[in-house]
């Protein structure tokens, strides 16, 4: 997933595949239509595991999980 951003990098092949891991991982929790909070957190550790946030990754996860919980097609778990 590589969108243009006028002042933005290019991602590296190891932002690529920390974009992919996230993306198998929003795949798996979000697979039964409900976002448990420990899948929440899994998310987030593994969105901050190299100590930065990109744009792609949230990205990646507005498009997964925040248009699939407004769309009504997944339910978050709250504690």
């Amino acid at each position: 997933m590589e969108r243009y951003q006028p002042n933005g990098t290019p991602l590296s092949e190891a932002d690529k595949a920390e974009l992919a891991r996230l993306k198998q991982l929003l795949e798996r929790a979000i697979a039964d239509g409900v976002l448990t909070a420990d899948e929440m957190a899994q998310i987030k550790r593994q969105i901050s595991a190299d100590g930065k946030v990109t744009y792609e990754e949230l990205e990646l996860y507005r498009q997964l999980v925040e248009e699939k919980i407004r769309q009504g097609l997944l339910v978050r778990e709250i504690r």
